[in-house]
């Protein structure tokens, strides 16, 4: 049924921001898909892996794929298609060479309500800490639940960090959870920010990254903005960059050093460990190169 879905959806459907399906076999137990080649492979593997193939992706191509995600979701969402992808996250979206943003699998997507319901009721399926929290307890689709999902990969790339990551302390954990205290506070973004990122973007663009992302999280589903709305927000932060040519004011560079020090002796006190001997050691695990499936 999965396989049968995706053949249905991109069978019939052609846009910039989706993969073409080039050819499928459904014989016997035989089952394959056959996609473009998307030679950069996933935003997974350039946000989370290290090696020297998967260097740091800067702030300009962030918002670069996000605009193009973000666009493949509108153009899903639109009266056109009426279609909800069900399992928006990083792994489902791949990089061409130009780093263009492409959604695929498209096994969870369902038709979206018709008429005058509000939404579809389907069995819940999707990946752990992406999924809508109204989705998760209800059953209850709609297309504000791959906003949910978008939020998550926003702040995903703003971070740096997984949805879900267990090898991060108890209370750093679920991303979301642990990212929002931060993000309502002009002062505190930085310490969400991906430190990769050094001086690429201005404080302008973080908090407006920032605050669209709160936006997209929100438990009340009527205050999400819709994906239309998301991507004129996207190309006016993209705007900004290109304005600003990417670099920090002094104002900026002052918050970031003194963002960066609160982080620094947070980290100091948190995670430094004094031994018998007296020395101290900091440890910290690589983060998990696999998702969280429900």
């Amino acid at each position: 049924m999965i396989l049968q879905a995706e053949v249905n959806y991109l069978g019939q459907f052609s846009h910039r921001h989706l993969v073409k399906l080039i050819g499928y076999c459904l014989e016997d137990e035989h089952r394959l898909l056959v996609y473009e080649f998307m030679p950069r492979g996933s935003l997974e593997n350039h946000l989370f892996r290290r090696g020297l193939y998967f260097q740091p992706l800067s702030w300009k191509l962030r918002l670069k794929v996000a605009l193009g995600a973000a666009k493949g979701l509108a153009f899903l969402h639109s009266s056109e298609t009426r279609v909800i992808y069900r399992d928006f996250k990083t792994s489902n979206i791949l990089l061409d060479s130009e780093y263009n943003a492409k959604l695929s699998d498209f096994g969870l997507a369902k038709d979206g309500p018709i008429g005058d319901k509000s939404h579809v009721s389907t069995r819940v399926m999707g990946t752990h800490g992406y999924a809508a929290p109204e989705y998760l307890a209800t059953g209850h689709l709609t297309t504000k639940s791959d906003v949910y999902s978008f939020g998550v990969v926003l702040l995903e790339l703003l971070s740096g960090r997984r949805a879900v990551d267990k090898n991060r302390p108890s209370g750093e954990r679920n991303l979301v959870e642990w990212a929002k205290p931060y993000l309502v506070n002009k002062r505190k973004i930085f310490r969400v920010i991906d430190n990769r990122l050094q001086d690429q973007y201005s404080m302008e663009e973080a908090c407006k990254v920032a605050t669209l992302s709160l936006r997209c999280l929100t438990t009340e589903i009527k205050l999400r903005p819709n994906m239309s709305e998301v991507v004129s927000h996207l190309e006016h932060i993209q705007s900004l960059n290109a304005a600003i040519g990417g670099n920090m004011d002094k104002t900026d560079r002052r918050m970031r050093r003194r963002s960066d020090s609160v982080v620094s002796k947070k980290v100091n006190a948190g995670f430094a460990r004094q031994t018998a001997v007296g020395s101290t050691v900091v440890a910290y695990p690589r983060p998990s190169a696999s998702p969280l499936y429900v």
